[in-house]
Order: C-alpha cells, then structure tokens, then sequence
C-alpha cells in the first residue's frame, strides 16, 4: 500500500509525546523497526529539521510523515478475526468521549507484537475507524481476561498514567492457586526482573538484581487441600507480577504456563478448565475529565464460575 509524503500539525492534545509514539499511532501496522529507521534515514522531519525518536512534540510542530509501504500479508489477518472484533463491541463496560474501559477475553492480546499482527487495540481502532486516538493505558497479560482501560484522547491518557505512577488506580484481581494459601501471607515484596530467552519468549524471576514489586493479597474462598481463589491487588505493575509473586509464595496459579505446576493443573483441567485463571475483575480510579471516582467491575465468565462451583461440591462432598 503506497501513500504520498502527509504533513501533519500537531495540536494541545498531541503535544508531549515522543516523536516514535506519534509515528506508531500514525502509520498503523508499521513495525518499530521500519519507524526508528526512517526517523534515522531523516525521511522525518519535524519544522523541516532532523529529529531523534526520543525528541518531544510541541503544539504547532510541523511533522513530515514520508509514504511508508507494508506488506499486504500484514494487514490480512484482521478480516480472519471478524468475530472476535464483533465480540469486543459485547465487552464495552465503559465508554465516553475520553475514555473506554473493555472486559477483555483471555487468549487475546492486548496489540499485535511478538509475531501478532492483531490485538485488542487493533481491534477497537477497525471498530471505531473515527476515532483520532485510541491508546491503551496499562496491560494485561494475553491469557489474562478481565478490565482494560483505553484513553480516547491524549490528556486522558497522561492524565491516567500520572495515577499509575502516582499508584492511585486500585485494581483487584482474581486467581486460582494450588493449595491452601495461608491467611497471614497479606503482602508480598520481591524484586522482579525480567529476562528474555533465547526462543524469545520472556520469563520473569525474583531476583535482587530486579525491580521493586509489591502485591498484596487476601483470601476470598477455601476449596481444602487442593485450592484457594484469592484476590490480588498489585501496587506495582511489573511485567507477570501477580503470577511471579503467587508462585514465590508456593503457590502458583492455575493453568499458568510459564510459572504453573503441571500436577495441579491436570487436576484443574479435568474439571474443564483450559485457561490461566487470572482475571482482572474491579478497577477504581479518578475520571480524568470529571475528577470523579470511578469504580467498575466485570464478573468471572460462566466456566470459571463453573470451576469454583466444581470444586465447592468436591470440598463439601
């Protein structure tokens, strides 16, 4: 798909942002590489000047985007994942004309990336095609379901992330873990760090050498011996955080591929369970229009309720 040279005056709302971020917003499907190179090749130009990625914009910037082609089989896959973009519209707890909030499905990734070319955020743009600006806020892990927050404008994503770094978003999740997690253990700090292997594939290991984390922890329901649905509400937002600290306490979550116990998971597999049991299920955080507290909720899906019924009757049978 070839496209002429586009000149692009940035606004208040677009101002502040790295010169990379505006481009990937800009040239949807581009991979990051193509990006930094055409802005090191100067094929960029911002006010007629060379830039560097890590330049920031400014109101009234002047922005040169050079044509860009991509491959046609980048852009295919969309039209495969038709149904699951119509099933996203079902998953909208939340919207105004800041701010979307969707109940996202596990086995869906957030963007496309790490050989995805399609994700929850490339889904919502071919489903608001009018929309100037839809980022994500935060992350969830891909087999993770639960709350996501998208920002339809700039300030309300700036807005959002200052309350991430500030840690005044309050968020819980739900897990499923081996065994019988123990009432006392209400708040664990492990430092993370993340380490990618050769395949690629990222893991994540308390280590000394890692980033602080803390995740805080409370029991919400019992199955004997065998499980505990417990909830977990992450100070920090490290990469795999609750499933690295669930695992450090001695007990990982069910059906977790990377960080899971293949005893416990065949069990749980034999009662239908065939994904992570981790589910993002309240958020509470300011409206970064209104100022007003916000607080929403999305319930576990009828399999994992399933699960928990499943193994109330084997408890008190």
């Amino acid at each position: 798909m070839q496209a002429s040279v586009r000149f692009q005056t940035i606004d208040a709302d677009q101002a502040g942002q790295r010169i990379d971020n505006y481009l990937l917003s800009q040239l949807k499907g581009v991979p990051k590489s193509m990006i930094y190179r055409i802005i090191r090749k100067g094929e960029v130009r911002v006010n007629k000047g060379r830039i560097k990625a890590e330049y920031k914009l400014q109101a009234n910037d002047i922005v040169r985007i050079p044509p860009v082609k991509i491959a046609e089989k980048e852009q295919a896959p969309l039209s495969n994942k038709l149904h699951q973009v119509a099933q996203l519209e079902q998953q909208i707890l939340f919207e105004d004309d800041v701010l979307l909030v969707l109940n996202k499905p596990s086995g869906m990734a957030v963007h496309g990336g790490s050989g995805l070319s399609f994700g929850v955020i490339e889904a919502l743009r071919s489903l608001r095609p009018e929309a100037r600006f839809l980022e994500l806020v935060h992350r969830l892990d891909r087999d993770t379901s639960g709350i996501l927050l998208v920002a339809k404008k700039r300030s309300a994503l700036r807005h959002l992330h200052q309350q991430l770094r500030d840690k005044t978003i309050q968020k819980e999740y739900l897990a499923l873990v081996r065994g019988q997690w123990q009432s006392h253990c209400k708040v664990i700090n492990a430092p993370l760090n993340k380490n990618e292997l050769a395949s690629g594939e990222r893991i994540v290991r308390v280590s000394e050498q890692g980033k602080p984390s803390e995740t805080r922890f409370s029991v919400e329901e019992r199955y004997g011996e065998q499980a505990t649905l417990i909830k977990a509400m992450p100070i920090t937002g490290r990469t795999h955080q609750i499933r690295v600290h669930s695992q450090y306490a001695g007990h990982p979550i069910a059906l977790d591929s990377k960080y899971g116990d293949q005893d416990f998971d065949q069990k749980m597999q034999a009662l239908g369970l065939n994904r992570l049991f981790l589910h993002a299920y309240a958020i509470r955080f300011e409206h970064p229009k209104s100022g007003e507290t916000l607080r929403l909720s999305a319930e576990l899906d009828n399999s994992m309720k399933g699960i928990l019924r499943q193994l109330r009757e084997q408890k008190q049978a």
